[in-house]
Order: structure tokens, then C-alpha cells, then sequence
């Protein structure tokens, strides 16, 4: 204590306990680290501190953009969007989340929620981002959730467009289908988040980036409990483009109609430009399924299906040609004139080449037989001897320039090239040589040899387009919101092929005589008033022993043939080419032959040629030395 004195005396300065310096400086130390943090939140992270508390009284929701429609080449809508409901949660609104969880999965009779909900928290849900925990909600759904929404804190309804394809499986393997995108997806995408759709397959996955549109932006004031109260903003969604289809609907349903529930595949062009005017693929699926979101069990189901549904056959089914490769035959022949149409040779059932017989499907032969004949009637033994005489190499090369064993180019995925074998091929393949009794199955068709029923199409219009082969297209044209057209399809060239008139005049000739000549293994195409030009085939699925003939009739139907047949029409101004291929049907005369029909007989009634055409006037080389052949014992 300080004592006071008289002049030249100190005063004493008390001196502090310890205990108050410390708590002087604790005091200090905690004023100092609490100006620290405020300096920290106010200044330097205050902007993410105000979104923050935003974000508990103002909410950010995205808003999907409709899809783009689709039409046919009329117009007529084949693809839309619909609104759905589907309930969303915020768990940071709901004050016990397992209780509203409860709630939750009561009134909508789905206990599977709090599994939804886990897996978003997994995938690292930002904070108040709400889950899409129940889709596709239907009405009596919708009307309990908005009943009891004070017990559902963090609840709400939104409404998303989904996709609808208006007829089912009607065209699905071109038309695609879509699902939610997926986690892989996601990594490489963007633009894209949790619950959106994207194109997963055809022209659905094709043209994703016209038909998705841009997704717009709600800024919404919510109350405690998450319910909205008002917009404070809003960037509208801007739909998708609209795609208009070379595909004719009705045309379309005819094939569909026409190929019924058999396996197997139709698809019509334009030969003067390429577009496709139908295409059909069985068995086939629906993609609205898909749309809706397939479970686990589903998707597991149809991809082990033995039918393979989701295999577009036009495009990925890949099948010896049989007869139909013929016409590959005679096209080399013609254009390096090794064949004319004076050539012939002498069919007596089969051929001995070696110490094998190559039978022809009549057992009694053809006798003397010209080219054009040899088409009419599909005789096996002229084309083993023409293919000898034009060697595999030549054919490969041949078959090639057709647009054969190559990518036809249409924008589809997946597509399969075929296969057309030759020399080097085998030695590639396989490292052994080429024997010459190989040929004889090539030049029919069999063998190595593998198409697709599109290429075969092609084949068809390149010869009623007098060797132009344009690349295959299925979209018309993209339009905006306003009906302006985006893009169009001009038809593209891939080949020409220097046929001359008098290459045409056989081919057209010999195409013509197989549908309208008595002895013609495709007169069951055969229209009033149109003619139509076409070819039959039928390909060995099995090697048959030497020696047998077995009845289709008596084989198990996985041993038959598969049945082919490819034409147009008419034939002085072709307007349509078509190719049909049915899996293990037997003739393509009597299997195949009725399905072209009916979509030629369609397409003329949609489309009536501009001049009705003279009738055929067939050569004296083309008139029938034979017995009519009925057209079930014919190929």
C-alpha cells in the first residue's frame, strides 16, 4: 500500500494480484478473437453468409425444359411431353425428418423413401437442395400431399414435363427412348442434374442437344417450413426444337401391321434422295416404359429377353442375303463384262464341284437358262458358275461399291457393317487360303457373307436410281418455337455407279419379271396397276447334310431359312425401295413377299404415281421354258 509523506517522500504504487493480470488478459484475448471472427464473417465471407441466410428464407428451383416434339413428314405429332407431378423434399425444412419421412411414405403408399433420400445424401446433396423422392404421382397422391402439407414440413409438389410417344412401340428402335441421366453421365455433362432426362437411345439420344432444350430459373420466398409464398424472379425454360420425320405414320403402321409379331425387320426409302419412309424392327418395345423409369428387375428382364428386343434388326441385324445377292452377281458381271444378258448356262438340279454337289433349289433343274431368267426363277446353278467365273475378289469388289460390308452412314448407333468376305479377308480372319468351292456359296448369298436389311434396301433404290446411292437419312427438318426451320436435310450422294441403259434395262427387266412373270419367285407382290421389281431370297440358317433335302415343314422353325425380299416401284419412275427380312420365315416369295406388298400397296395410296405406267413387256429371253413354279415351293 502507498503511504503518503512530506516533501522528498515516494508514494507506494499498489501493485495488481496475478490473478486480475491474467484475467485482464483473458479478457482481452477472448474480445480479440471475438473481432477477429466478426471482422471474418462481416468482411471478408459476408457475401456467403447472406446467401446463406437467404437461402433459409429465398430458394433458387431449376425448371426443366420441355423436350421437343417429334412429327412424321405430315406433321402429325409422334412425341410430346405431358406434365407430372412429383413430390420433392428439403430436409433441412423438416424440423424431425424422420417423422416427416413417415408421413411422407404413408400418404403415398411407398415405403421405399427414406431409401431415395439416403442415396441423394450419399451422392453429396448440397445443403437445401431439394430430392425428388417420388415421381409420376397421380392424382389421389397429389391431393393427400397437399392435404396434410402442416405435416409435412419440407413437402412439396413439382411439375415436370415428361415424355410421351403417342403410339407405343410404333417405330420405337428410330424413335428412341429416354432416362434419367446417370452418375457416369453427370461426370461429362454440366449442364445436366439429379432427375434430368436425356436421350438414351436413337433419335431420342441422336438429336439430344435440339430436343432438350435449356432449363430455366425460379427465385421463390418460402416460409419456415419450406412453402412457397411468392415468386420474387424468374427466367423462363426454353423447350426443345421441334424434329420433323421423313417417316410416314401410316406407311409406318403398315409395315408394323404387315410384319406382325414374327421376328424380323421392314424399312422403305426414297431411292432419289434416301430418306426413310418406314422403318420396323420386332420384337420391338415401348419406350414410354423406359420414360417412366424402369426398376432394376425390369431392365434386368428385358435385356436377358432371348428375343432381343432393344436390337434394331435394320440396322444391327446381320444375315446372309441369300438370293438376294444375286443381283450383286450380275451387276459385276454386267459392269466387267464377264455377263451379258445372252448368257446362260445348263441347270440339272446341281452342280458337282469337287467331290461335293451344289444343288439348286429346284430338284428338277432349270435345263438351258439365260441371265434374265436365272433371276426371274432364282436359279442357284447359273450363279454358282457365274461367281466361278467372276472369282471372290471381283464380287467383294463389287459388292463393296454397292455400299455392301461398309457403314451406310444413318445417323443411328450401333450400326452394324456386314460382312463381304474375299481373299485377303479369310487369310486376315482366319490366316488360311481361299479354296474355290468358297465362291459358290459367296455367289448366293451364303457362306461368309453378311447384310444388314437396310443395306439390302439400298441395294434395291441404287438400282432404281440407275446406280445413284445416296447416304440414308430419317430427319426431315428441325424447327424452332416459332415454326422456322433450324436445319434441313439435303440429300446426300455416296456413290454412282456408271450403269448404262442397257445395264438397267436387263436388271429392271429380270427385277420386273421375278413379280410379274408367271414363273417369278416373287409374284406375291405382284400390285393392279403398279409394277413393282423385286428379288426373293432365302438363306440357310443350318448347313444341310449332303444329299438331304429337308421340308421346312418338318425342321424346328430355329432351323429354318430366313426369308428375304427386296424391290421398287414402279419401274419406269421408281419412287419407294423396300427390303424385308423375316427370321427363320422359309421363302422369301411366300414369307416376305406379302409384307413389301402391303407397304407398296399403302405407299400408292398415299402417294399415286404421277402417270399410271404401261404394264411389262418381257423379252423372249425372259419368257418361261418351264412349268409355272407355285410361289411356296420357290424361294
Amino acid at each position: 500500500m502507498a503511504i503518503l509523506g512530506g516533501k522528498g517522500t515516494r508514494l507506494a504504487v499498489p501493485k495488481l494480484e496475478p490473478r486480475l493480470a491474467f484475467l485482464a488478459l483473458f479478457m482481452m484475448l477472448a474480445l480479440g478473437g471475438v473481432a477477429l471472427r466478426l471482422y471474418d464473417l462481416e468482411i471478408i465471407h459476408s457475401q456467403q453468409m447472406r446467401e446463406l441466410a437467404n437461402r433459409n428464407r429465398i430458394r433458387n428451383r431449376r425448371m426443366p425444359a420441355s423436350r421437343g416434339l417429334v412429327y412424321d413428314r405430315r406433321h402429325r405429332v409422334l412425341v410430346d411431353t405431358r406434365p407430372s407431378f412429383d413430390a420433392l423434399i428439403v430436409p433441412e425444412d423438416a424440423q424431425d425428418i424422420s417423422t416427416t419421412i413417415e408421413n411422407l411414405q404413408r400418404y403415398l403408399g411407398d415405403t421405399s423413401i427414406a431409401d431415395t433420400l439416403g442415396a441423394a445424401e450419399d451422392q453429396g446433396r448440397p445443403a437445401f437442395e431439394p430430392v425428388v423422392v417420388k415421381e409420376r404421382l397421380d392424382w389421389d397422391q397429389v391431393v393427400a400431399l397437399e392435404a396434410h402439407q402442416l405435416q409435412l414440413p419440407g413437402v412439396s409438389i413439382q411439375v415436370t414435363p415428361r415424355r410421351r410417344y403417342l403410339y407405343g412401340p410404333l417405330a420405337a428402335h428410330l424413335l428412341g427412348y429416354v432416362g434419367e441421366v446417370s452418375l457416369q453421365e453427370l461426370k461429362g455433362l454440366p449442364g445436366y442434374h439429379m432427375g434430368d432426362d436425356i436421350g438414351k437411345f436413337g433419335l431420342e439420344r441422336g438429336m439430344e442437344g435440339l430436343l432438350r432444350g435449356v432449363a430455366g430459373d425460379q427465385e421463390i420466398e418460402v416460409d419456415a417450413v419450406g412453402r412457397r409464398l411468392r415468386i420474387l424472379n424468374e427466367v423462363p425454360e426454353q423447350p426443345g426444337a421441334s424434329v420433323i420425320l421423313s417417316l410416314d405414320l401410316d406407311l409406318q403402321q403398315t409395315a408394323e401391321q404387315a410384319l406382325g409379331d414374327r421376328a424380323g425387320a421392314v424399312v422403305a426409302l426414297d431411292p432419289n434422295s434416301g430418306a426413310v419412309l418406314a422403318m420396323a424392327s420386332h420384337p420391338s418395345f415401348d419406350p414410354n416404359e423406359f420414360a417412366a423409369g424402369l426398376s432394376s428387375a425390369q431392365w434386368r428382364k428385358i435385356t436377358n429377353d432371348p428375343t432381343h428386343p432393344l436390337e434394331n434388326r435394320v440396322i444391327q441385324g446381320v444375315y446372309p442375303p441369300g438370293s438376294t445377292f444375286k443381283l450383286v452377281d450380275t451387276i459385276a458381271g454386267l459392269q466387267d463384262h464377264l455377263l451379258n444378258a445372252s448368257t446362260s448356262f445348263y441347270c440339272a438340279g446341281g452342280l458337282w464341284f469337287g467331290n461335293r454337289e451344289y444343288r439348286c433349289w429346284r430338284k428338277q433343274g432349270h435345263g438351258d437358262i439365260s441371265l434374265v431368267r436365272a433371276i426371274i426363277e432364282s436359279c442357284d446353278v447359273f450363279f454358282y458358275q457365274a461367281g466361278e467365273r467372276l472369282g471372290v475378289d471381283r464380287i467383294a469388289t463389287w459388292a463393296h461399291r454397292l455400299g455392301l460390308g461398309e457403314d451406310t452412314g444413318i445417323a443411328l448407333a450401333h450400326e452394324r457393317a456386314g460382312t463381304i468376305p474375299s481373299s485377303q479377308w479369310k487369310y486376315q480372319h482366319f490366316h488360311e487360303r481361299w479354296y474355290p468351292a468358297e465362291t459358290l456359296s459367296v455367289a448366293i448369298g451364303q457362306g461368309y457373307v453378311g447384310a444388314t436389311p437396310l443395306q439390302m434396301a439400298q441395294l434395291a433404290a441404287e438400282i432404281a436410281a440407275n446406280g445413284v446411292r445416296y447416304r440414308p437419312y430419317f430427319v426431315q427438318a428441325v424447327e424452332g418455337l416459332d415454326g422456322h426451320v433450324i436445319q434441313a436435310t439435303t440429300p446426300q450422294v455416296e456413290s454412282r455407279i456408271p450403269l448404262d441403259a442397257t445395264q438397267i434395262a436387263v436388271l429392271r427387266e429380270a427385277m420386273c419379271g421375278v413379280v410379274n412373270n408367271p414363273d417369278g419367285t416373287g409374284h406375291a407382290a405382284r400390285l393392279p396397276g403398279i409394277v413393282v421389281c423385286g428379288k426373293t431370297g432365302s438363306a440357310q440358317v443350318v448347313k444341310e447334310a449332303a444329299g438331304a433335302r429337308t421340308d421346312a415343314k418338318h425342321q424346328p422353325e430355329r432351323f429354318r431359312d430366313h426369308a428375304w425380299f427386296i424391290a421398287f416401284a414402279p419401274r419406269d419412275n421408281p419412287q419407294i425401295a423396300v427390303a424385308c427380312l423375316i427370321e427363320h420365315g422359309g421363302h422369301g416369295g411366300s414369307a416376305a413377299g406379302p409384307v413389301v406388298k402391303a407397304v407398296l400397296q399403302k405407299y400408292f395410296e398415299l402417294y399415286p404415281p404421277a402417270q399410271p405406267p404401261a404394264l411389262p413387256t418381257l423379252s423372249p429371253v425372259s419368257a418361261p421354258s418351264q412349268p409355272t413354279v407355285p410361289a411356296e415351293q420357290s424361294e
